[in-house]
């Protein structure tokens, strides 16, 4: 392979690593119509796919695919035998088939897989949305395809919003730095709040109370004094007389 397309490869995948989280060994999704171009070709998608990343790669199909194949018949014979040896991954559509163009996509949706596939509409269909990567072959070459503009926009827009938060940071930094940013002041805590009085008129009084009325100064001091004097003992004149005789 020559230097100039291992170097806009391995630029790729760099991007799509770097962007988009994918990660060596790179799972590799096959359709059928991309085993019928290797074999119209006669080229072994297995070696020219690892020779051309030259790093690890898993290639991988679904049974969505595998059914559709069988179900085109003869012109697909040979493309469908290629496809039955890869690594058959869980699509989720187990016991109810989809289209494979409609399996891939929703394969693509939680996962990172390069999507190797000569399917036009397939292809148009994933460039449309960021983070999709595809494989093709031209004639007997691989070729890992460019980021789309819809990965491009994506990742603009992201470094943008990195751009202008790092910006604000330093704009505050600078501020707290000069003493032109106030400070945090930490909120007054909330005094708690004990009971309270009970409310004087909703007070019942004692009985004790309202039997005994409240006297005025003068009245209440006649009536300590009158409480205070000794009581003096009446003698009967019969005892008096006895007394006296004595």
């Amino acid at each position: 392979m020559k230097i100039s397309r291992f170097k806009k490869s391995h630029k790729t995948l760099v991007y799509f690593a770097t962007n988009f989280d994918y990660r060596e060994p790179y799972q590799v999704l096959i359709d059928a119509t991309f085993c019928q171009a290797a074999l119209q070709h006669k080229i072994g998608i297995d070696e020219q796919i690892k020779k051309y990343f030259q790093c690890p790669a898993k290639l991988l199909t679904t049974q969505c695919v595998i059914l559709e194949a069988e179900a085109l018949g003869a012109p697909l014979t040979g493309a469908t035998s290629i496809v039955k040896r890869f690594h058959v991954h869980k699509c989720g559509h187990e016991g109810k088939p989809v289209a494979a163009a409609e399996c891939i996509k929703s394969m693509t949706k939680d996962n990172r897989y390069i999507v190797a596939s000569q399917d036009r509409l397939l292809q148009e269909s994933l460039r449309k949305i960021p983070g999709r990567c595809l494989l093709y072959l031209h004639k007997a070459t691989p070729v890992l395809e460019a980021p789309s503009k819809a990965s491009k926009k994506w990742v603009q827009r992201r470094a943008k919003n990195l751009m202008l938060g790092k910006q604000v940071e330093k704009i505050d930094y600078m501020k707290e730095k000069q003493g032109l940013k106030p400070a945090e002041t930490t909120p007054n805590p909330k005094k708690r709040k004990g009971p309270k009085n009970p409310n004087p008129l909703s007070c019942k009084k004692s009985k004790k109370e309202k039997q005994q009325p409240q006297l005025k100064g003068v009245e209440q001091t006649a009536l300590v004094k009158a409480k205070t004097k000794r009581k003096r003992v009446k003698i009967p004149a019969h005892v008096k007389a006895e007394l006296g005789k004595d």
